[in-house]
């Protein structure tokens, strides 16, 4: 029949999108592991383009080696600093576990040789340090002390031959992932110095440890700007030299998205800027190149920028920068996730916990689409009642469909009966489903969230595997109160579905799973409910 069709189309196309999205995740072009010392692009301090007006530098070889290091403990990071290009190397969150191993502490920045992903910075031009410049510093541990509202750590280059002296400070905060760095720049020549920073993040292109083929969720650059708003620049495209973003601005930010988290330089003011992306080895950089203007001699300039390195909390994310809260991606439903987060989280700030805020969250959607959805189980109901005449009908006719097609029809209007009203609230209904899906899976509030016993963590899958079973039960009930199709192919299909499903959510965080079995323990319930009432009708 009509609406069985629609139905499998339906289940079909939304388990073909999530497939389709985890192939492509899976199989894109396999990145290059990058050599322990580069010589390559990397090395190299960025070139900005003549709208900066800045020459190309000539920096010192330093290479990803170790040098002296600063180790930096404040109450919610764990963070390593290398004298080499004072780069920002390791960086452990530590109010967040790894997904698949959850003793350890989720590390965002990795100090490793083959996968390494760091935060970097520099000056382009002569006579000033790039990232691969080496700096002085006290090494050891750096601790925010009891009471301490903010930590330092202070690096130091010198060129006797030019007369140029930079300071550059790392200042971390209290119960912050904004990490400021300062750089002081003192001319101390007889030559003018152009001031032209620049601040990138640098990044193997391997998905984040812990992703499932199931849940791909996108790992790469971004720019967001005023005018073009939120750019995703995926890794492939920057190996291709397909980019396509807004290279220049005076105001936005540049950073690397992954599930859960982001990392993002957001210079501030009005400032004339340029953005740039580049691949080589293995290695992804994102970063955006400053005009500070002109130094001359015996002056100094200060200037600082922020760098988000952290979860992607909504509201953190609203506060910290203009257009950083669209970091976090729910597709092209966004102007529907949005709101449907925002009741999540206000129901979990008075019951106090994620998986009873999915759960009421569920049923006042139930509520909401109650007319919706009663509309498409009434007329389901109906077509049940029709199932054995027209069954009838088929033994009639055989394979003459155009008689069965036409017999059919003539049954719908005399009963007044539209077979495609159990489907049309249905699609009505899907968007809501779906954006609910991606703020599930969006939500870093509900890493390492509780529920109740067995389900320990939200965000990942049931370990007993008991939200999927009796999702899959639910879902083979659901079918039995349908009516059934008379295609004996359709109706294997429609019991097969529920398997797939099952198998499917295995893999799918806890929170997802939830959602799910609610909905279809409410869905079985008004289905049942209205079924009876519609048989009584028709008995009568």
């Amino acid at each position: 029949m009509d609406n069985q069709r629609l139905i499998l189309f339906i289940v079909f196309s939304f388990s073909l999108l999530l497939l389709w999205e985890a192939w492509q995740d899976k199989n894109a072009p396999a990145p290059v592991a990058p050599s322990a010392v580069s010589a390559s692009a990397h090395n190299a301090a960025p070139a900005p383009s003549q709208a900066l007006n800045a020459p190309v530098a000539a920096p010192a070889q330093a290479g990803f080696g170790k040098g002296q290091r600063a180790v930096v403990e404040t109450d919610v990071l764990h963070a390593v600093i290398d004298a080499n290009g004072g780069d920002l190397r390791q960086l452990e969150l530590l109010s967040y576990r790894e997904t698949d191993d959850r003793n350890k502490v989720f590390t965002l920045f990795e100090d490793n040789q083959t996968t390494p992903y760091m935060a970097q910075s520099g000056l382009v031009g002569k006579g000033v340090p790039t990232h691969r410049s080496v700096f002085q510093l006290n090494p050891g541990t750096y601790r925010l002390t009891k009471g301490a509202a903010r930590l330092e750590v202070p690096l130091v280059w010198n060129d006797p031959a030019s007369g140029v002296r930079v300071e550059k400070t790392y200042i971390f905060k209290r119960g912050s992932y904004d990490i400021a760095v300062k750089t002081r720049v003192i001319n101390g020549g007889t030559q003018p110095v152009d001031l032209t920073p620049y601040y990138q993040l640098t990044r193997h292109g391997e998905a984040p440890r812990g992703s499932q083929f199931f849940l791909p969720t996108y790992t790469g650059a971004a720019v967001y700007t005023d005018a073009k708003k939120f750019q995703k620049i995926a890794f492939k495209d920057m190996a291709d030299g397909k980019a396509d973003f807004e290279k220049t601005a005076d105001n936005g930010w540049v950073g690397v998205v992954q599930h859960h988290f982001v990392a993002a330089w957001l210079p501030e003011g009005s400032i004339k800027r340029e953005f740039y992306v580049r691949a080589s080895d293995g290695l992804y950089s994102a970063g955006v190149i400053l005009a500070e203007g002109m130094l001359a001699p015996g002056q100094q300039k200060e200037f600082t920028v922020p760098l988000y390195a952290g979860p992607q909390t909504q509201t953190v994310l609203e506060q910290t920068a203009p257009g950083l809260d669209l970091a976090r991606d729910y597709g092209w439903l966004t102007p529907l996730a949005f709101p449907i987060f925002w009741a999540l989280d206000k129901i979990e700030r008075v019951v106090g916990n994620w998986g009873w805020a999915i759960i009421i969250l569920t049923l006042f959607l139930k509520l909401a689409l109650y007319p919706l959805s009663a509309a498409g189980y009434k007329s389901m109901a109906k077509m049940k009642t029709l199932t054995p005449r027209l069954q009838k009908l088929k033994d009639t006719y055989g394979d003459d469909r155009a008689k069965l097609h036409q017999a059919m029809a003539d049954m719908y209007k005399t009963e007044k009966i539209n077979p495609l009203g159990g489907c049309l609230p249905i699609l009505i209904q899907i968007p809501v489903f779906i954006a609910l899906y991606w703020v599930l899976l969006a939500a870093v509030e509900m890493r390492g969230a509780p529920w109740l016993g067995w389900i320990t963590d939200l965000t990942a899958p049931d370990p007993l595997y008991i939200l999927p079973i009796i999702m899959g039960i639910t879902s083979v009930l659901q079918v039995k109160l349908n009516p059934q199709p008379m295609d004996p192919m359709q109706a294997k299909i429609m019991m097969i579905m529920p398997v797939m499903f099952t198998v499917m959510f295995v893999f799918f965080p806890a929170g997802l799973v939830l959602y799910w079995v609610v909905n279809n323990i409410l869905s079985i319930a008004q289905q049942w409910w209205i079924n009876k009432v519609v048989e009584r009708s028709a008995a009568k």
